[in-house]
């Protein structure tokens, strides 16, 4: 069987989605972001600002590469997880399926909240939102074997879809 890695930015419903589709598939569910603040006993936000950015990228980096081991799992990425040169490489010599959940400003805002835990939110959380979205889109679209635009789907209907992707 091979992993199913979902990427996206902020609010796409990555973990959302990956709970129930690895529920679906009777795979093991792999949230990299939950797995980072286990391991460090801190939430996201808190490693950001006691250890920087740079710290957390290095944590995540090697979290993705010990997820990446993981042959059956479906995994969601933090939306920053794939964008460094080297966590592309490895994700696409992991011959995974990789999803992008596209999502709109407009249906990512009430799931975010922008108010907690978005280290990268900070300050005017819509702009930045639209900014890193704006910047990553290329690196999601070049990563992804199937994009799915999420705006007006139902969790059932993304599950579905990358149901028949895999089978």
């Amino acid at each position: 069987m091979t992993r199913i890695v979902l990427i996206g930015a902020p609010g796409s419903g990555k973990s959302t989605v990956g709970v129930a589709l690895a529920s679906h598939l009777q795979r093991p569910f792999v949230d990299t972001d939950a797995l980072i603040e286990l391991k460090q006993l801190k939430k996201i936000t808190d490693i950001f600002v006691e250890d920087g950015e740079e710290y957390f990228r290095g944590i995540e980096f090697e979290t993705l590469q010990q997820v990446l081991l993981e042959p059956s799992a479906v995994i969601s990425l933090g939306g920053g997880a794939p964008i460094s040169q080297l966590a592309q490489d490895a994700l696409l010599a992991s011959e995974s399926i990789i999803v992008f959940l596209d999502v709109s400003l407009a249906t990512a805002a009430p799931r975010v909240g922008f108010n907690r835990d978005r280290p990268l939110l900070l300050g005017n959380p819509r702009a930045q939102w639209q900014a890193l979205s704006d910047q990553r889109r290329p690196i999601y679209e070049k990563l992804a074997t199937q994009s799915i635009k999420v705006d007006d789907m139902t969790v059932d209907e993304i599950v579905a879809i990358i149901e028949s992707i895999v089978s």
